[in-house]
């Protein structure tokens, strides 16, 4: 302890998705400033698109690391940059407890290092699986280290706990307190407008519209090109539907996606979209396709159906709350699953029945309640309350 006698918090951020959950956190965590200091620490794993999560919720870092080399993010050359970075970066900090979130290398690189040194880690977003080690690459790896190492285990939801007592995880050391997805998503008001002028200039009183996304290290190579070949081929069968892709800046993803689909008609190319406009596009799209974890969870909580491209899910509550389908990445079964949700509009409604399967907009409440239970009562500083009972199945944010 020190600082002023206040609690000291570094909270880690390495991509944008890792910047929009902990948002929430960062400015929960900054409604307690008697009691605790809150230092945003960046990898900048991912530059750019890590500045877009940041700026959307008006948080600016205050160390960058900047660890980020163009054309050399081989994981091993990351980690250990990471690991050496931050290991300085803690010791001269000197955190009574380092916040991560998720399951990227950042992730793993910062509770490693934060473990030699003997400091404290609390895990946001804890206990996800999917059974496989090398499928999501590196991320099962990365998240199951995490678990190994954390203090603290923030569960978003029941089925994480479960996964985290059946590795011999102690109950009072795991706090389920929803996902902090649906936190950042209360904060993302509708639009009139894009900020992206191609958005903008989609002829959305006339056509519907798909988001498709794809950028996972498992599916580089065939399985990508196989997803961009079926959305080539439902952009000619459906001439009333946009496919918007939003590209991801890796190399081989984006010269894969160009190679196969630059220049068709109704399928609009982007660079990384700004997370204002995302939750935008999401509202007004049909449905999504898409590899990534994030947009499967915002579809559940926005009340959008998602076609998982992906063999298996670590986030089985969306396939379970009937607003995912898991479809892989095979051209036909893609093809054929989205074409049944364009033919019949009946096909889209059923598929979001069910309740947002990750809870109420209040993780962030609960996580900060939580630490602030282990930092020192400040002074006139009002008692800590337990925080708000968890509300798992309501829908928390309109569409």
């Amino acid at each position: 302890m020190g600082h002023g006698g206040k609690y000291r918090v570094c909270v880690i951020v390495g991509t944008r998705a890792e910047a929009i959950k902990l948002a929430p956190v960062i400015l929960e965590l900054g409604q307690h400033r008697q009691a605790v200091e809150t230092l945003v620490v960046t990898t900048a794993q991912h530059r750019d698109m890590l500045s877009q999560g940041l700026d959307a919720f008006g948080i600016k870092p205050h160390v960058d690391l900047g660890l980020a080399v163009p054309n050399k993010q081989a994981l091993a050359d990351f980690t250990a940059r990471a690991m050496l970075a931050l290991s300085s970066c803690f010791s001269e900090l000197r955190p009574d407890l380092v916040l991560v979130q998720g399951d990227t290398t950042t992730v793993l690189s910062a509770a490693l290092a934060a473990h030699y040194l003997g400091i404290p880690v609390g895990h946001i977003e804890a206990g996800l699986r999917s059974g496989n080690m090398r499928n999501p690459f590196p991320e099962e790896l990365n998240r199951r280290l995490a678990s190994v190492v954390a203090d603290l285990h923030f569960a978003p939801t029941e089925t994480a706990r479960e996964n985290l007592r059946r590795e011999g995880v102690a109950d009072d050391r795991v706090i389920v307190t929803g996902n902090t997805i649906v936190d950042a998503l209360r904060r993302m008001p509708r639009k009139g407008t894009f900020d992206e002028s191609r958005l903008a200039a989609l002829p959305w009183e006339k056509r519907r519209v798909v988001l498709c996304t794809v950028h996972r290290r498992e599916n580089i190579g065939e399985p990508l090109a196989n997803v961009c070949r079926a959305i080539a081929e439902l952009a000619t069968m459906h001439s009333e539907t946009h496919f918007v892709l939003p590209v991801h800046p890796n190399p081989r993803v984006h010269e894969t996606i160009h190679d196969e689909l630059s220049g068709l008609p109704r399928v609009e190319l982007l660079d990384p979209l700004g997370y204002s406009d995302l939750v935008e596009l999401l509202r007004r799209s049909e449905f999504a396709m898409t590899d990534s974890g994030g947009i499967q969870e915002e579809c559940a909580s926005l009340g959008k159906p998602v076609l998982v491209l992906r063999r298996n899910t670590d986030r089985p509550e969306v396939i379970a709350s009937g607003f995912g389908c898991m479809v892989g990445t095979e051209t036909l079964a893609i093809v054929d699953t989205a074409t049944r949700l364009l033919d019949d509009y009946r096909e889209i409604e059923a598929m979001t029945l069910e309740e947002n399967p990750f809870g109420d907009g209040l993780a962030a409440q609960r996580i900060v309640q939580s630490i602030m239970r282990r930092a020192p009562r400040h002074a006139g500083a009002p008692p800590v309350s337990e925080g708000p009972a968890l509300l798992p199945t309501r829908r928390a944010v309109e569409r």
